[in-house]
């Protein structure tokens, strides 16, 4: 019987720590990952509505959110988009938008045809797959 008492209170003690555990690691980010490969602002601006709505819903600082362009969705990333102001201010909260170098290859585009502080990827559709791979939610408008 002294037996069966140590070992309840044992467990109880070790239950007790991994509660202690649990509680004090921090809670992970949640991650997503938005597709765009589409010319078309109505797109667009439906995917940094997205991001913009999954940072309000979750906390800004408790989301990682990638949007990756590619294909003729890379035109809106040049310095004459008519959503400059919107992926400029979606860039300041926080938000990654990288563009597919391969396409921009393909268009003839440099970096110096693209927004300030565009981020770049060497295929956009490899970044997806990628980032699904680490557990990002997909989302494609």
């Amino acid at each position: 019987m002294k037996n069966i008492n140590i070992l309840v209170v044992a467990l109880s003690l070790i239950f007790a720590s991994l509660n202690t555990v649990a509680a004090e690691a921090p809670a992970a980010k949640e991650r997503v990952v938005i597709q765009v490969s589409d010319a078309d602002t109505g797109k667009w601006n439906l995917a940094l509505n997205n991001a913009k709505n999954v940072q309000q819903a979750y906390g800004a600082d408790k989301v990682d959110i990638e949007i990756v362009t590619y294909g003729p969705g890379i035109g809106m990333l040049k310095m004459d988009s008519v959503i400059a102001n919107r992926i400029d201010e979606s860039k300041q909260a926080g938000v990654a938008i990288v563009a597919c170098q391969n396409t921009m290859k393909n268009m003839k585009l440099t970096a110096d045809d693209m927004l300030p502080n565009t981020s770049y990827v060497p295929s956009g559709v490899v970044e997806l797959i990628k980032k699904q791979k680490e557990g990002y939610a997909y989302i494609r408008p």
